[in-house]
C-alpha cells in the first residue's frame, strides 16, 4: 500500500467539505466509525471517500467492495463516483448484501454446492415451496400458516442458523425445524436460493474455505458499509468474515436512527465494531444541513433520554427558525380537521404540497386523516403504502361484508372464498365458474345448487357456503360497527394474520374498519341516519359505496403535486419542507407493545427522533384527548416525547381543546358518552369530568377514563399511560387538577 498523500483543499473532490467531513474522508488507513446524524451529509462522505481512496492510488476501483441497503442508494453511490472520477465503475463492487452475495457464489458455485445457473426464488416464489412441501408433509396449515413458516425459516437464516442448529423443546418447535430441514433439502435438490440463503450460503463458504476467503481479504483491502446501524447479526458476521484481521473498514451509520430492530437489525454491532475492528477513529458528523436549530434541539433532547448511546449532537448555522408547534386536538377528527387547515393555508401561501409530509407510527392512523383530506378535496398520496381502503386485509373485510350485503357479488366472492385458506383449488373454482356459466346464475348459487351434492369443490364450499349464510344470519339487526367486527373475526382474517410476522399492523387496520363504521354511523355522510327510518342494511350499502368512493379517486396521479402521507418507518432517509407527526398519545407513540419488549422504548424513541428530523423549516406536534380506537372512544394522555422537548423551543397552539370539528360534542358531554349507565346522581357526586387531565404523587400525570360506584362508596379510573390503568378510591384518590 502506498504511504498517506497529501491532500490539500484544492483538490476538487474536498473542495466544500466541512472539517469532519474532511477528517473522515481523508481517514489513514485503518479502521474507522462514521457516526453521521440525519441531514450531515453521509452519502456525500462516503462517496468522497471512495474517490479519494482511488485518486490517490491507495486502491483500485476493483479492489475496494462498498455495501449499501437497497440497490437505489448503490446506483446512486455509483452515479456520483462517475460524476468524481473519469472511471469505468461496471466492474466496481458496490451493492447490496444480496447482490454481492449473488456475485460471490456465482463465481465460485461449484464450491457453494449449487449449480452454475441456480435461480432466485423471491418472497412469492419460497411461499409456493413452502406450501408445497407442507402440503407434502402432510402438514395442517392451520396450526402452521406458510406464511409463519416462511418468517420462521429466514429469521433462523438471519442469525445464521441452520435447522440442526435451532433449539426446539416442544411438539410445534420441533415440527418447525423439521419443516425447516426438508424445505432446505427441497431447494439444495432444485437447485435454488431464497434472499436469506444468499447471504448464509456465502458466509458458510467464506467459514469454510480459506483460499476463497484469503482471495477476496487481500483483493478487498477496503470495505465501505452505509447505514451500519441496519445490520443484522449474520450481515455483520459476513463482514468480519470478509475483511478478516488486516483490512480496513469504514462504517457509516447513526445509532440514534436504528429503527429497524422487528427486521432484525442490530444497533449494538456499532459498539462491537469499536471493539472487534480495533477502531481508533470515531468521526462525529453533527453540523446539519437540513433543519432549523429548534427542529435540531428538539431532536437532540428526546433522543438524549436514551441510555448506552454512541453520543452525538446535532447543530447548525442555518438559525433558530420557527418554534416547534404543538397542537392539543380535542379527538381524532379535530386533530386531522386542524392539519387540513395549516396544510390549506400554508399551499396557499406558497408551500407545494409536495413539500409537505403527514407522518403517523402505524398504518391504521392514516384512515382518519385520508378522510380529511379526501372531503376537503386535498390531493395526496401514501408514500410506501397503501390508502386505507385499498390494502388487502381491508378489501378482505369489505368483500365478507359486500356478500353479506349481497351474496351474489361475484367479485367478491372470488376475493374471498380461499381467504383464509379453506382447501379450495383452482380446480374447484374452474368447475363452479362453469356451473355459473350453464346455468345462467350467480357463482353463489351454483355453489349453493351443488351443497351437498359432492358435485363442486366439495366441503371446502360447502365450508364456505355455511360461513356466509351464518353470517347474514348474525348480521340481522345488529350495528354497522359490529357488522364490521363480524366481517373481521368470524370470517377468520383476524386469526389469520395473528400468525403473520408483521401481521400486528394488519390486524390494526382492520380494528380500524371498524372504528371507520362507528364513525359513518355517528358523522352526518349524506344525511344516511337512521332516523329517517332506513335499515341497517341500507347503511351497509351506503358504507360500502363510501369506502369503494373513497379507494377509488383522490390519491394523486404519480407526477401530480401531493401531499405526502406515511408511516415514520418510511419517511426515514426523506425531508420536507414542512412536517406533521400525528397521534403524539402514550400507546400510540410510543406504542404500547414498547413498553413490554426489551429496549422497546429506545426504538420507539429513536423513531420519534427520525420523525422530528425529517423537518427542514416547520414542524407541527399534535396530539387527542379522546380517540376512537377499535371502535370505542379511549382517553389517552401526551406522549412522553412531548415532555421530553424543552419548553423554550415550543409554541402550543391552543391551551385548552376546542370541539372545532369531528363529533361536534362540547366537552363537558363526555361523561355521557363513556358512562352511560350512571346516574345524574352518580354524575353529580363525582368531582372529575371522563377526559380530565390529573396528578398523583406516585403514578406521575394520567387522565380520567372512567368511574363507577355511588356518592357514599365511588372509585376512579385513571390511565397513568406508562404506570398503566389504575383504580382508585375517590377518598383516597389524592389527585389533582392539572
Amino acid at each position: 500500500m502506498n504511504n498517506q498523500p497529501q491532500t490539500t483543499m484544492q483538490d476538487p473532490l474536498l473542495a466544500g467539505l466541512n472539517n469532519k467531513q474532511l477528517e473522515a474522508v481523508t481517514l489513514p488507513q485503518q479502521s474507522a466509525l462514521i457516526l453521521a446524524g440525519a441531514g450531515s451529509g453521509k452519502t456525500r462522505v462516503l462517496t468522497a471517500r471512495i474517490a479519494w481512496l482511488i485518486q490517490t492510488e491507495q486502491v483500485s476501483p476493483t479492489g475496494l467492495l462498498a455495501v449499501t441497503f437497497t440497490n437505489k442508494a448503490a446506483k446512486e453511490m455509483l452515479t456520483r463516483i462517475t460524476a468524481s472520477l473519469p472511471i469505468n465503475t461496471r466492474g466496481m463492487w458496490v451493492g447490496t448484501f444480496h447482490g454481492l452475495c449473488n456475485r460471490l457464489l456465482r463465481a465460485h458455485h461449484r464450491e457453494a454446492g449449487l449449480p452454475a445457473s441456480f435461480q432466485i426464488l423471491d418472497i412469492a416464489d419460497q411461499l409456493s415451496v413452502i406450501k408445497r412441501l407442507m402440503k407434502l408433509m402432510n402438514v395442517d396449515d392451520e396450526k402452521f400458516p406458510p406464511k409463519q413458516v416462511q418468517n420462521y425459516i429466514n429469521g433462523c437464516k438471519d442469525e445464521g442458523l441452520r435447522a440442526h442448529a435451532v433449539d426446539a423443546y416442544d411438539p410445534h418447535s420441533q415440527k418447525l425445524r423439521e419443516i425447516f430441514e426438508e424445505y432446505d433439502k427441497q431447494c439444495q435438490r432444485d437447485g435454488v436460493a431464497d434472499f436469506a440463503e444468499l447471504l448464509l450460503r456465502c458466509y458458510e463458504l467464506l467459514e469454510r474455505d480459506a483460499n476463497i476467503r484469503q482471495h477476496y481479504q487481500n483483493r478487498f483491502r477496503y470495505i465501505l458499509v452505509d447505514e451500519f446501524q441496519d445490520t443484522n447479526r449474520l450481515q455483520y458476521q459476513w463482514l468480519k468474515l470478509l475483511a478478516g484481521k488486516e483490512n480496513c473498514m469504514f462504517a457509516v451509520g447513526d445509532d440514534d436512527q436504528s429503527i429497524y430492530g422487528f427486521r432484525g437489525a442490530r444497533v449494538g454491532n456499532m459498539r462491537d465494531f469499536e471493539t472487534d475492528f480495533n477502531v481508533q477513529s470515531v468521526v462525529k458528523l453533527e453540523e446539519n444541513y437540513r433543519s432549523h436549530s429548534n427542529i435540531l434541539d428538539a431532536a437532540n433532547a428526546i433522543i438524549s433520554h436514551n441510555k448506552n448511546r454512541l453520543g452525538k449532537n446535532l447543530w447548525t448555522s442555518a438559525g433558530a427558525g420557527e418554534p416547534v408547534r404543538v397542537y392539543q386536538a380535542y379527538n381524532d377528527n379535530d386533530e386531522a380537521q386542524f392539519i387540513v387547515d395549516e396544510i390549506k393555508m400554508l399551499h396557499a401561501e406558497g408551500t407545494e404540497l409536495g413539500e409537505m409530509a403527514l407522518l403517523y407510527r402505524s398504518n391504521a392512523q392514516s384512515r382518519v386523516l385520508e378522510h380529511a383530506l379526501f372531503s376537503a378535496n386535498l390531493p395526496y398520496r401514501v408514500y410506501g403504502g397503501l390508502r386505507f381502503f385499498e390494502r388487502a386485509e381491508i378489501k378482505h373485510a369489505l368483500a365478507y361484508m359486500r356478500l353479506i350485503a349481497n351474496a351474489n357479488d361475484d367479485t367478491a366472492l372470488l376475493r374471498v372464498i380461499n381467504f383464509p385458506a379453506r382447501g379450495i383449488g383452482a380446480r374447484s373454482l374452474e368447475q363452479l365458474q362453469e356451473a355459473a356459466r350453464a346455468e345462467n346464475c350467480s357463482l353463489w348459487q351454483a355453489a349453493i345448487n351443488k351443497v351437498g351434492h359432492g358435485k363442486v369443490g366439495g366441503k371446502g364450499i360447502d365450508g364456505f357456503v355455511a360461513l356466509i349464510r351464518q353470517m347474514v344470519d348474525e348480521a340481522y339487526g345488529i350495528s354497522l360497527s359490529e357488522l364490521a367486527e363480524l366481517a373481521t373475526t368470524l370470517s377468520g382474517l383476524k386469526a389469520h394474520y395473528q400468525n403473520e410476522k408483521e401481521g400486528e399492523d394488519r390486524i390494526a387496520n382492520l380494528e380500524e374498519l371498524v372504528t371507520a363504521a362507528v364513525a359513518f354511523t355517528n358523522q352526518d355522510f349524506g344525511n344516511h341516519s337512521n332516523t329517517d327510518g332506513e335499515t341497517e342494511q341500507d347503511l351497509l350499502t351506503q358504507f360500502l359505496s363510501h369506502a369503494s368512493l373513497e379507494a377509488g379517486e383522490h390519491q394523486a396521479d404519480v407526477g401530480r403535486e401531493a401531499l405526502q402521507l406515511m408511516t415514520v418507518h418510511a419517511s426515514k432517509g426523506l425531508e420536507f419542507k414542512v412536517v406533521f407527526i400525528s397521534g403524539l398519545e402514550e400507546g400510540l407513540c410510543p406504542h404500547e407493545q414498547s413498553t413490554y419488549e426489551a429496549n422497546g422504548l429506545e426504538e420507539e424513541r429513536r423513531l420519534m427522533y427520525v420523525a422530528v428530523t425529517r423537518a427542514r423549516q416547520r414542524l407541527y406536534l399534535s396530539h387527542a384527548q379522546s380517540r376512537m380506537l377499535h371502535g370505542q372512544v379511549r382517553y389517552g394522555i401526551p406522549s412522553r416525547f412531548l415532555d421530553e422537548i424543552p419548553e423554550e423551543l415550543l409554541k402550543h397552539l391552543n391551551s385548552k381543546p376546542v370541539a372545532k370539528s369531528g363529533y361536534g360534542r362540547d366537552y363537558n358531554e363526555l361523561p355521557a358518552m363513556m358512562s352511560k349507565q350512571q346516574s345524574s346522581t352518580q354524575k353529580n357526586a363525582m368531582p372529575w369530568k371522563v377526559g380530565q387531565q390529573v396528578a398523583h404523587s406516585k403514578f406521575g400525570n394520567g387522565v380520567v377514563v372512567s368511574y363507577e360506584g355511588n356518592a357514599n362508596d365511588m372509585r376512579v379510573q385513571v390511565n397513568f399511560g406508562r404506570e398503566g390503568l389504575k383504580w382508585l378510591a375517590l377518598e383516597f384518590a389524592k389527585l389533582t387538577a392539572i
